[in-house]
């Protein structure tokens, strides 16, 4: 499944950094670019709100005892395309799928 972007990528190469700046001025809901001045206000998140840090820290984390191992491979587009038209969990239902096969081989 392909996805054709919608955005002129050639017209976004041309602009300057000028332009860009202006765009982002123009533009209700941009955040403004921040100055040095900002910069040397930041503080870390585990500074500024450290109940939420620790709580994100300890809700994940690396696995203690990995029970699955990452793997890059090439999967055909209607196998991809039919496992993820049924939602979110796709991964999970492919690897299922595999332990079954492996299971009923032995």
């Amino acid at each position: 499944m392909t996805h054709e972007s919608k955005t002129d990528w050639k017209r976004v190469d041309t602009l300057t950094d000028e332009e860009i700046a202006r765009g982002i001025a123009a533009d209700p809901d941009a955040a403004q670019e921040w100055t040095a001045e900002d910069f040397e206000r930041a503080r870390p998140a585990s500074e500024v709100l450290p109940q939420l840090v620790d709580a994100y820290r300890k809700s994940r984390g690396p696995q203690k005892a990995p029970t699955k191992v990452q793997i890059s491979m090439r999967l055909s587009p209607e196998v991809v395309d039919y496992f993820k038209a049924q939602g979110r969990g796709w991964q999970t239902r492919i690897n299922e799928v595999l332990v079954d096969y492996v299971t009923d081989q032995q």
